[in-house]
């Protein structure tokens, strides 16, 4: 009521949805500042992995700036890997968080593996034979005759070796110690071992590992600690200057 008695007519509510949400501060964003506020939302997880970003227009709206400025920032976006756009169909996230054991797995070299291997497999060893059944034992007879009879095929004796050393691991019955050398074989899926396999599993070189393996094996199934041991340190060790090779 208005001091000289008329009513003042209040306006009507907006219809929900009317009032279009804008991102405080953003008059006239820059190039530079969209790129960088869809870059954080790229990392923070506010868009994930394969998730289609909104239309230009619509970012162009929220943004206070023409579409023109939104194509600009996205292709900053792109050349930076953290999306790709597809004509006809949208913008999609392309960055995926990498998990810590993926970060490392790719980033440790082949060296590096080694150098691990030969800090755990005698351990691993000493706890098969005070461990191991009779069918863990089987289980490693198996897997030994699966690296024998690749037929000179890399991938198939990488993939056997891999199977042979954590059939091993199985043979300690530590779930922990297992559970550790499984990490450790991740890294044979990635790029720096992938790149090795050529240069390292030569017909001649497999041939030589597998009468390793069957010394080690042989060792394990008479329960001879000081043999396997010894076995195990020679294959490893042997592997670690295979590699130094130039």
């Amino acid at each position: 009521m208005h001091t000289d008695g008329t009513q003042s007519q209040r306006l009507p509510d907006p219809e929900p949805g009317s009032i279009k949400k804008k991102v405080p501060g953003r008059v006239g964003a820059t190039t530079s500042n969209v790129a960088s506020q869809l870059r954080c939302r790229i990392l923070e997880g506010h868009y994930v992995h394969e998730e289609r970003l909104p239309a230009e227009r619509n970012l162009a709206e929220e943004f206070n700036v023409s579409r023109g400025t939104i194509r600009s920032a996205l292709q900053i976006l792109e050349d930076q890997h953290l999306i790709t756009r597809h004509v006809g169909s949208g913008t999609y996230v392309s960055h995926q968080e990498l998990t810590n054991q993926q970060e490392i797995s790719s980033i440790t070299s082949p060296l590096e593996m080694i150098g691990v291997r030969i800090a755990l497999e005698p351990e691993i060893v000493r706890l098969a034979i005070a461990n191991a059944s009779y069918r863990d034992l089987e289980e490693l007879r198996k897997a030994l005759r699966r690296c024998e009879d690749c037929g000179g095929d890399a991938e198939k004796f990488a993939r056997a070796d891999t199977a042979f050393h954590l059939t091993l691991a199985h043979c300690s019955r530590n779930k922990l110690l297992y559970w550790v050398y499984e990490r450790i074989s991740e890294v044979r899926r990635y790029s720096q071992w992938r790149s090795m396999k050529a240069k390292l599993l030569t017909p001649e070189r497999m041939d030589y590992y597998n009468s390793q393996h069957r010394e080690i094996y042989e060792a394990i199934a008479a329960r001879d600690t000081p043999e396997a041991v010894k076995n195990i340190k020679n294959h490893l060790y042997g592997i670690q200057e295979d590699l130094l090779e130039p």
